[in-house]
């Protein structure tokens, strides 16, 4: 099979490998479009593959230009239709398969928005590893996007269990996301091997050139049944189990196109050598962080994964997204630990807003980026506002709360101002305000605001929510225009 890979002429130029570039806090896309050409294993397909650049929120997509309208499917673990040889997602009429390479390149190399077109209905299995997608997507080159990106970290221990296939998946609690992987085909031949990632860093060169591997039996079962069509003995590593004669020897020497094909001592069929010893294992840990990105989020676990498949990835797969599905509010809610040392206390914050006392409702900032701010603001019963507000049933009003996050997105405004106390910052908008719960004396305002667009031009858009615990108690969109003192 004679694949290459194809530049267009608009993205051919100088570009830096990047090797840590997932290690972006934004999202990340292409910077230019790249062309590859190859064959599809299973269907024998010649399939031109482009990938192209995406907005930020995109995601992952395979688009069939080959099909009536050209349907896109979203590379989304709800749309996988089948795992028995490779991972095929389909959706409206658009069916691609043997996706799970190319995921775990773009995991990979940190990419989060692609539109990956194709004109046929199988990714091509190049190599049979990751390198060739990742060749591409570095000689296109590396966008970081203006968009955070969202990472859901796995607070408990996540298990899946398949009985029939033996096999055990399990997520655990990690700062990182790690990978683990056993493999045991009870073969005197391969053995028990084990794989690990500790950093997705290390994928570029540790994993992604590993390629996938199958046994003799196998092999010689989907050529009696022509279910290889695109295999050339280049893109897999053959492991011989059994004693194996001369004639079948020549038969497979024939139907590939090879002078001679023999069994190396270590069991292995010598159409290619092997990256590592325990190649076969880190091609395991691959086909899971392929499988794994259909879970459609970024996650901090430590994946230990014995005995994987496709089908069982997948499955893992369903349950991971399931418990971030139910659990998604709680990884928006900020941390407060009241101990931790503030980055602006009542003091800097006077000094960094016009309002004083009795109108100040933002007692210190614990959290502060180019994007995001998070205050605090402590209800006691000694609060000025609960004298006439409901005096027998004090609740804080709820125009105060909304207050108390426009200060708060008043810090985050004039964040990036050398000179802030130069300027003001005057709401023009609020919106889609919902109070979700009552606020009464003790309770403690954890206060988020996030900026929903780059502040241009001195408009500053943003997302507040308040929170009691891990109970959301207000919301809203505020829009607010940072205005030089001397030009009101």
């Amino acid at each position: 099979m004679n694949e290459d890979i194809l530049v267009k002429p608009e993205s051919r130029k100088k570009t830096e490998t990047l090797h840590s570039t997932n290690n972006s806090q934004n999202q990340q896309t292409l910077k230019g479009s790249v062309t590859l050409h190859g064959v599809g294993l299973h269907t024998g397909a010649n399939v031109t593959m482009t990938m192209k650049p995406a907005s930020p929120g995109y995601g992952i997509r395979f688009q069939r230009v080959d099909l009536p309208d050209k349907p896109i499917v979203k590379a989304d673990v709800d749309f996988v239709v089948d795992t028995s040889r490779g991972t095929t997602i389909e959706y409206n009429g658009a069916r691609v398969s043997t996706i799970e390479h190319t995921l775990s390149a773009l995991v990979g190399l940190g990419i989060d928005n692609i539109l990956i077109e194709m004109d046929g209905p199988e990714v091509p299995i190049m190599d049979g590893s990751a390198r060739q997608f990742m060749d591409a997507i570095e000689s296109a080159g590396i966008q970081e996007q203006e968009a955070r990106r969202i990472v859901y970290s796995i607070d408990t221990n996540i298990h899946y269990y398949d009985p029939v296939k033996n096999v055990d998946m399990l997520a655990v609690p990690s700062t990182e996301y790690q990978i683990t992987a056993l493999i045991d085909f009870n073969s005197p031949v391969l053995g028990t091997q084990h794989a690990a990632l500790k950093h997705i860093s290390e994928f570029r060169d540790q994993i992604g050139p590993c390629r996938t591997f199958c046994f003799l039996h196998e092999l010689e079962y989907l050529l009696d049944n022509n279910l290889i069509k695109g295999g050339d003995l280049s893109n897999a590593i053959v492991v011989v189990d059994k004693i194996v004669s001369d004639e079948e020897l020549q038969r497979l020497a024939g139907i590939f196109n090879k002078q001679k094909i023999e069994v190396k001592q270590e069991g292995i069929l010598n159409n290619i050598q092997l990256h590592y010893p325990n190649e076969p294992a880190r091609h395991k840990l691959l086909d899971v962080i392929g499988d794994l990105a259909l879970v459609g989020h970024s996650i901090k676990a430590h994946i230990i994964a014995s005995r994987p498949g496709h089908a069982t990835n997948v499955e893992f797969a369903k349950k991971i997204k399931q418990y971030i599905k139910k659990n998604k509010h709680l990884s928006d809610i900020p941390h407060y630990d009241p101990s931790q040392q503030a980055i602006y206390d009542i003091t800097q914050i006077e000094k960094a807003l016009p309002h004083k006392f009795p109108f100040l409702f933002v007692d210190k900032i614990i959290e502060l980026s180019d994007n995001h701010v998070v205050g605090i603001k402590n209800v006691t019963f000694n609060e000025h506002f609960f004298q006439g507000h409901f005096p027998g049933n004090p609740v804080m009003p709820g125009v105060l709360q909304i207050e108390a996050l426009a200060q708060t997105g008043g810090i985050l405004a004039l964040n990036n101002i050398s000179d802030r106390e130069n300027y003001d910052t005057y709401f023009l908008k609020i919106d889609k305000v919902r109070f979700k719960q009552l606020v009464r004396p003790g309770d403690t305002l954890i206060l988020k605001l996030e900026l929903l667009n780059p502040i241009r031009r001195g408009i500053c858009e943003m997302r507040g929510t308040a929170y009691v615990g891990n109970k959301l108690a207000t919301e809203a969109e505020l829009v607010a225009q940072i205005v030089r003192k001397d030009k009101k």
